[in-house]
């Protein structure tokens, strides 16, 4: 009785141990994306009063935590019974990986020509701020639905070929660690600018140091958000690559002789420039014509 018991203690650590190993790997995998999760978060959540960045943060979070509790059972699903299934998965998640980078470059040397409608929330009533609150919340929760997908057919594309008390265990963690490390990071940038703010008013004419500190905090969102969306560009192209090396040989063997970082950015750059070009001939051909 007593060597069971102490056997199932010792298959239990056996699984932890793996686990934590798997999702160390996982996590690394999935870092391009959850640059790229953070940046767009980042974009999202800002620009709204003050005093609703944190509750408006914070549904969006709920709203993240719901869609991986949607998307890991299906998961794992696939992994049971179809395992076959998520390397054709991981494949169609690199092309639109390496898509969203090529169109964040291109819209970067060729920006759409469309004006910004800016809306004077001081002049709209509490229901109407409520009514874009929930509509720009919305917006967020969708594109972390797609976020989500990817991250989590990425990770579980790294453990594919473990148990599936493995699987659950380390793509469980790394989809938390997604939700809860991107929004707790998103909501101290969000504040960046008010934590500024606060410091000049306290400074008054008199504490210079501790104005010129609070207005480089203020300076600082809109250069940190540009910069996560750079990184995330870059990381976007760099996970795509990667995923076409390591499942794709005449890839891998046409690319071995170069560093590996520049192989993968390389291919993504390769697979984001054909999937742009695709889209783009594809809305030519099927937009639309005005009348």
């Amino acid at each position: 009785m007593a060597t069971g018991f102490f056997a199932v203690f010792d298959d239990i650590a056996t699984l932890l141990d793996d686990a934590a190993a798997m999702t160390k790997i996982a996590t690394k995998k999935t870092a391009g994306i959850l640059g790229d999760d953070l940046a767009v978060n980042a974009e999202k959540a800002s620009g709204f009063v003050a005093s609703r960045e944190i509750p408006v943060l914070w549904a969006i979070a709920k709203g993240s935590l719901w869609n991986k509790l949607m998307i890991l059972p299906f998961a794992f699903l696939l992994s049971a019974f179809a395992p076959w299934s998520i390397v054709p998965i991981l494949m169609y998640g690199g092309i639109y990986l390496a898509f969203e980078g090529a169109e964040k470059i291109y819209e970067y040397f060729f920006p759409h020509a469309h004006k910004k409608k800016v809306e004077a929330q001081q002049n709209l009533t509490e229901e109407e701020i409520l009514k874009i609150e929930k509509k720009k919340i919305k917006s967020a929760i969708i594109t972390d639905f797609i976020l989500s997908v990817e991250i989590i057919v990425i990770a579980l594309g790294t453990v594919v070929e473990k148990s599936l008390a493995v699987q659950i265990v380390a793509v469980s963690i790394v989809a938390l660690l997604a939700t809860v490390g991107v929004y707790g990071i998103v909501a101290l940038i969000v504040r960046l600018d008010d934590v500024g703010f606060k410091l000049i008013e306290m400074a008054g004419d008199s504490r210079k140091l501790m104005s010129k500190a609070g207005e480089v905090l203020v300076q600082a969102l809109p250069i940190i958000i540009r910069a996560l969306t750079v990184i995330g560009t870059l990381a976007m192209l760099l996970v795509a690559g990667g995923i076409f090396m390591h499942n794709v040989h005449q890839i891998h063997d046409a690319l071995h002789i170069l560093p590996s970082v520049l192989g993968e950015l390389l291919t993504g750059g390769v697979v984001g420039v054909m999937a742009l070009a695709l889209e783009k001939s594809f809305m030519k051909v099927f937009r639309p014509q005005p009348v």
